[in-house]
């Protein structure tokens, strides 16, 4: 990974000045250096991860919050019968993951949704809009052969802290 110790130097280098990412056509933009720590961040009130990854990791100014099945917390069963009430469940788990770093999911600023089924956005919309009222942050939707305990729904998302 040569290339990227290269851009770590160069991040390193310039630190709060700014990084030419169009050499000849003006292409400036004013950027800081981003600590390479991180943090790793467990929920207790989030379901138990279901394999070797944690709920969150914090980098920088950042939280990279891992996806969210609808599980049950409290019992760790597969949680909903339908697309809408699984994107719930997995919202819900979501936030609990995100209060846990001293965040909010209403500071989320990009969302992954993942579905086994996309006839049913519509309905994983509306309950999406439930939880992001207002400045909504931005969002992937992508259909998928199949998630871990054959949920319908996965929820993944990047947050502000």
């Amino acid at each position: 990974m040569p290339a990227l110790a290269g851009l770590r130097a160069r991040a390193a280098a310039i630190g709060s000045r700014e990084l030419n990412l169009a050499p000849g056509r003006g292409g400036r933009l004013p950027c800081a250096a981003m600590s390479l720590e991180r943090e790793i961040v467990n929920a207790p009130a989030a379901p138990a991860a279901i394999g070797p990854y944690s709920h969150a990791v914090r980098a920088g100014e950042l939280l990279f919050c891992s996806g969210q099945i609808p599980l049950d917390p409290s019992t760790g069963q597969l949680s909903g019968d339908t697309a809408a009430a699984q994107a719930r469940a997995c919202l819900e788990n979501l936030r609990a993951v995100c209060d846990a770093a001293g965040t909010s999911l209403a500071r989320a600023v990009r969302v992954t949704v993942y579905m086994t089924d996309l006839s049913a956005f519509a309905e994983v919309n509306d309950v999406y809009a439930t939880f992001f009222e207002t400045e909504p942050p931005a969002r992937v939707a992508v259909g998928v052969a199949q998630l871990p305990r054959g949920a319908y729904v996965e929820i993944d998302a990047v947050v502000a802290l």
